[in-house]
């Protein structure tokens, strides 16, 4: 049995990684690894494949950047050439970038079997690309693998079959897992002390979303509340490129605590460290919300809406805007938080399920 694992951000990596790995222990599948490139560049893109052991890619399609609609044509039209050559017997994707969709529609156009890892989140925002990529993906796929019970009912209510929809908990927990497993004291300490920090006595900051930094006002109030943070306890900001890139397009001038450090994408097994150790995390990412939650970490979701509620129902995650961006962290540095709890399957085992899954649906 051939599978094609479509992957084109760093998000898809992480979510591939423990699925390839699972699926060739079995000697009956091969599976197939196609990178859009999507995200292309070295910190964004290769040196997730080698934090995560993966092998190169055995087909990288470099669409590169764009429109959404200039990186979704190209995508279809190069991965469609590899559907077409390869034959496979089913085709994954994952999560809700631009590649995901554009994959899953070459697959559907070409008649072939797909599954959607991470299927039914739903943030029910229509403005967000990603909801749209979500939205489409699952009402052409054959097979949807969903994280959490919220989204088997988000997936019931668009009419979606029960027999297409199979709850397996959280892949992105399993790569998570993984690295954790393979942490010691050792490594923890010299990754804090490689960034001047100590445990639990600082801040993790990520953020990407064009509605945080498209904007020169909203990516200046950020910025300036950060700084002010760093003035009671050191800040640590792995940067974005599209982030950096605003920040220079913008000609934005704020002059930085000495204790908010801006750094390049660092290693995901140094992010681990940075997360788990962190006083609170601060994010738009929908991955870093329910790692956050499984590491029972507080986390601050800048955004309006998350298609991840579960991280807030049951995790330690909750939204905030830049209005009160200040006030909760404020709570946060005071001791007020809630108290959070890992969700249903979110045991690093998904990716067996997956695979168990796949097993029975051929036979």
């Amino acid at each position: 049995m051939k599978i094609i694992l479509s992957v084109g951000a760093r998000p898809n990596f992480v979510k591939m990684a423990p699925l390839y790995f699972e699926l060739i222990k079995k000697k009956d599948i091969e599976p197939v690894i196609v990178h859009t490139g999507q995200h292309y560049d070295y910190k964004m893109s290769q040196v997730f494949f080698e934090n995560l052991n993966l092998p190169n890619p055995h087909y990288f399609l470099g669409v590169g950047a764009g429109t959404h609609i200039e990186q979704i044509s190209k995508i279809m039209i190069e991965f469609g050439k590899v559907l077409l050559k390869e034959n496979p017997d089913l085709v994954i994707t994952f999560g809700d970038v631009n590649s995901t969709l554009a994959c899953s529609i070459a697959t559907k156009k070409l008649f072939l079997p797909l599954a959607h890892v991470e299927a039914g989140l739903r943030s029910f925002d229509m403005s967000m690309p990603e909801e749209t990529n979500r939205k489409l993906t699952d009402s052409m796929a054959d097979f949807l693998f969903t994280p959490s019970m919220d989204a088997n009912e988000n997936l019931a209510k668009e009419g979606i079959k029960d027999y297409k929809v199979h709850f397996v908990g959280n892949i992105m927990i399993d790569s998570l897992t993984g690295v954790l497993g393979k942490l010691n004291k050792y490594y923890e300490e010299e990754t804090l002390k490689k960034f001047n920090l100590q445990r639990e006595k600082y801040v993790l900051i990520t953020f990407h979303r064009p509605s945080n930094v498209d904007n020169k006002d909203t990516l200046e109030i950020i910025l300036k509340s950060l700084n002010r943070l760093s003035r009671k306890i050191p800040v640590i900001f792995p940067m974005h490129p599209r982030t950096k890139r605003s920040i220079g397009e913008f000609e934005i001038k704020i002059r930085l605590n000495k204790n908010f450090n801006i750094l390049e994408p660092v290693k995901y097994k140094e992010f681990i460290v940075f997360e788990k150790n962190a006083s609170f995390i601060l994010t738009d990412s929908g991955g870093i919300q329910e790692e956050a939650t499984y590491l029972n970490v507080p986390c601050l979701t800048l955004r309006p809406n998350t298609e991840r509620p579960i991280t807030i129902m049951e995790g330690t995650n909750e939204l905030i805007t830049i209005e009160n961006i200040e006030k909760k962290m404020d709570l946060i540095l005071s001791g007020e938080w809630k108290q959070g709890k890992v969700p249903e399957l979110w045991d690093g085992k998904t990716a067996e399920r997956i695979v168990s899954k796949i097993n029975n649906l051929r036979t």
